[in-house]
């Protein structure tokens, strides 16, 4: 799967890293910016099939790459866009997901050593998927139960809801966990009726399960 790509990142050593990285796996980089406001222009003069972005960027260093990547999805919905951050943040991970849930991802800078695991994440974002790093879904479930309906949920159906999150499918969840596909397809029926969410014309329930496990 061949991907037109276009690159966001300060740091001149690693957006040059990414640059050869994907030409050398046969990926066209679109172009390779240092800062938000480039990304934007680049974007609206030539889109890309996905974006890889810096969450953080000059000139502040707080949140420029990540609001950037906010209105890329705003503006043009067709662009996956894939984050990399030095931290997990949980406002922007639930900001990033959004109401559609698809052609998005949130990864460590780690992550990025991990070839493979990148470049898996960069072909499913850039496949209509979505990709989040175990270690952001990790801290994002680490937080108290207290009137929390995720509380309702087996450690199974975590693990399950666990694995929907980071964008698996029924069958790449039944792989991680050594289960069979009935057999996650059955904890995922038992999960959207935990969370109590019915079936409705127009949605995903995978999405606004994800969604809940996100924002709850």
């Amino acid at each position: 799967m061949s991907l037109r790509v276009t690159i966001a990142e300060d740091s001149a050593l690693l957006r040059e890293g990414l640059v050869r990285l994907l030409a050398d796996e046969g990926h066209e980089v679109v172009a390779a910016v240092g800062d938000a406001r480039a990304l934007l222009g680049a974007v609206e003069k030539d889109r890309p099939d996905v974006v890889v972005a810096d969450v953080r960027m000059p000139p502040t260093h707080s949140d420029e790459g990540i609001v950037a990547a906010l209105e890329i999805r705003r503006r043009w919905p067709a662009v996956g866009v894939l984050v990399l951050s030095q931290y997990v943040e949980r406002r922007h991970a639930a900001q990033l997901i959004g109401d559609e849930g698809a052609k998005v991802g949130y990864l460590l800078k780690d992550r990025v050593a991990q070839v493979g695991e990148f470049l898996d994440a960069l072909e499913r974002v850039g496949a209509g998927g979505a990709a989040f790093d175990p270690e952001v879904v990790r801290q994002l479930l680490a937080r108290g139960t207290r009137a929390d309906p995720l509380a309702r949920l087996t450690p199974r159906e975590r693990d399950v809801l666990d694995a929907m999150a980071e964008g698996l499918t029924n069958a790449g969840a039944a792989e991680r966990l050594r289960m069979s596909v009935s057999a996650v397809e059955k904890h995922v029926a038992s999960i959207f009726g935990k969370l109590g969410i019915a079936e409705a014309a127009g949605y995903s329930r995978r999405v606004l399960a994800i969604l809940r496990y996100l924002g709850s």
